[in-house]
């Protein structure tokens, strides 16, 4: 190893009386009278400390700022003071000879290092090498490497192919904003960066490939969340030929359950098979398409017993939803304020009333449905201590009040969530087709290119009128855990015929297909196996192995929320010639 024979995390009291060479960065120094200092010097692997007992060592120190990188030559002794709290703890090292490798030109650094999680996040985005020192950070950034390595060592020893497909594509219709690549050599035209590898990991299974995967890069022009980087990430994408949905949930439940049980935060996972719930089941019971079931709270439906109810919130044909909560000893403060927090997040008010210890109901909503106490204990099991949630509106927005209540009240009334545990669900049945809100007329309702549950013959059925095309749901899928949605998948609907038909159903017909989607239309009509993937998103996962609210605390250099590299300066102003290349013009001023 380049300057140094042993790293920063590596001497025991073995190697007490031998003469080594450490390198690493300066962390600290603390002078002790006037002749001697401990200094504390941090690599990749751990920390040492060093005690400088020699006057012209001294000297030389104070003439280095915290954080340049020096080489140091020395022996390792036995310390009087052992810190059992360091892996090196019982050894320390007394140099002979300092080195300067790296010098750090300012005396003031634009945070503490080992306190960089505390600093400010444009800082933190700006001098992101710096950050990456902190161990605690750093952790984040292997673990992710191990994920990674755990995965692909995975679906190797399941037969799976990793395939890499092109970054340089066309654009197509996928849900979110392309980012385009202008063509030099194609005036006027342009590349797209891939949203996903869909369409190639499909002409794969036309291929005649089995079982494909790749940690693929994604490409989204599009908002950034808690949960979701702007402009790009990363997913396991997979896709196996000759499959069924149930293939797939084998897969990911033979894969995922190990990984998340050694690598998490919690060692405990869900094991196969995990829990399917219906997407309008999971909407009517948990008030969300993504159910956290750590959480016990449920939401039940009590719209036929209040809707006599003077209270006007529950009039005019609104879906009324109740959570039960017991032993829930919240003071009134406290659920005014969850009022308002859920009101926020949801976009319509929360209501409540509670039982107490007596049995009477009180507080919130109580005058309107104290007449109805018989038939509400009878139909919530209501029992004395307990707190009721109540949503109301239109069906979907009771339902979405009352999923943000439920994971609020989760997490805030102690009992009601087992937050130390992994737990996956399957959300499937997805419906094929919605109403559109701007338009009024049948649409998607998901993914055009799912197989719908049935095939042709409930297409045909729905174009007679014999079906409401509302109801026909699609072999679609989502993988959720501990709330958070880790992927959508599907079995592809590989028949030209039933991709036709299913298209007409939203007055669009073959040519519009072939339009679109030319080389995936042209592939199926060659004769295309029954194939059927999906894509888990490493950032999300690794995001809920660390156990980290933000996706930017587990990606090396992440965008700001603005889908701004700080620390680079992208996006950034080109010069006029690059424009003139690629034929180019600009029509607004450039943002300072």
């Amino acid at each position: 190893m380049q300057s140094r024979t042993h790293t920063c995390g590596e001497l025991r009291m073995e190697h007490v009386g031998q003469k080594v060479q450490l390198a690493g960065w300066l962390e600290n120094v603390r002078e002790v009278g006037g002749n001697l200092a401990f200094v504390v010097v941090r690599d990749f692997y751990g920390k040492t400390q060093l005690v400088v007992e020699n006057e012209d060592l001294l000297r030389q120190l104070k003439g280095i700022n915290k954080e340049s990188t020096i080489g140091v030559v020395g022996t390792v002794r036995e310390r009087a003071s052992k810190n059992p709290n360091l892996p090196t703890g019982e050894i320390e090292v007394v140099p002979e000879s300092i080195t300067v490798l790296g010098r750090c030109r300012y005396n003031e650094l634009p945070f503490e290092i080992n306190r960089s999680r505390e600093a400010d996040e444009t800082q933190r985005l700006k001098y992101r090498y710096l950050d990456l020192r902190n161990p605690a950070v750093k952790q984040n950034i292997i673990l992710r490497c191990q994920v990674i390595a755990a995965i692909r060592k995975a679906m190797l020893e399941h037969d799976f192919l990793e395939i890499t497909t092109p970054i340089l594509t066309a654009s197509s219709p996928e849900g979110a904003r392309d980012y385009l690549v202008p063509a030099r050599k194609h005036p006027g035209k342009f590349y797209a960066l891939p949203q996903a590898p869909q369409q190639f990991k499909q002409l794969l299974m036309t291929s005649g490939f089995d079982r494909y995967f790749q940690i693929a890069p994604c490409f989204r022009d599009e908002d950034a969340r808690g949960d979701r980087s702007p402009g790009e990430f990363y997913q396991l994408d997979m896709e196996m030929a000759f499959a069924s949905q149930e293939d797939v949930f084998a897969i990911l439940e033979d894969v995922l359950p190990p990984i998340f049980a050694r690598y998490g935060k919690y060692d405990i996972a869900s094991q196969a098979p995990f829990r399917r719930i219906k997407y309008l089941d999971a909407l009517e019971t948990y008030g969300s398409d993504k159910p956290d079931l750590r959480i016990d709270l449920f939401a039940q439906d009590i719209t036929d017993l209040v809707k006599d109810s003077e209270f006007q919130a529950f009039q005019n044909g609104n879906t009324v939803k109740a959570i039960v909560v017991s032993g829930c000893d919240l003071t009134r403060k406290q659920i005014d304020k969850l009022c308002a927090d859920v009101e926020v997040q949801a976009g319509a008010k929360p209501y409540w009333f509670r039982m107490d210890d007596t049995g009477a109901i009180v507080g919130g909503v109580a005058k309107f449905v104290d007449p109805l106490k018989e038939a509400l204990t009878e139909r919530l099991g209501l029992k004395p201590g307990c707190l009721v949630g109540v949503t109301t509106g239109v069906r979907g927005q009771a339902q979405k009040t009352a999923g943000v209540m439920i994971k609020m009240l989760g997490a805030l009334v102690p009992g009601h969530m087992d937050k130390e545990r992994y737990e996956f669900c399957w959300i499937v049945d997805f419906p094929m087709y919605e109403i559109g809100e701007e338009s009024g007329e049948l649409e998607f309702c998901h993914n055009p290119f799912s197989m719908p549950a049935g095939g042709l013959d409930v297409l045909l059925q729905a174009e007679r009128g014999e079906i409401d095309p509302l109801t026909i749901t699609a072999d679609q899928y989502d993988l959720v855990c501990n709330g958070v949605e880790l992927s959508s998948g599907a079995v592809r609907n590989h028949d030209p015929e039933i991709m036709i038909k299913a298209f007409e159903m939203v007055r669009l017909g073959e040519e519009d297909v072939k339009k679109k989607f030319p080389a995936m239309y042209n592939a199926f009509c060659y004769g295309a196996p029954p194939h059927a993937g999906i894509a888990p998103g490493i950032d999300r996962m690794v995001m809920l192995l660390a156990g980290e609210d933000s996706i930017r605390e587990i990606i090396p250099f992440p965008m700001n929320k603005s889908a701004q590299d700080i620390m680079m300066g992208a996006p950034s102003a080109v010069e006029q010639k690059q424009l003139d290349e690629l034929h180019i013009a600009i029509t607004c001023e450039p943002e300072d």
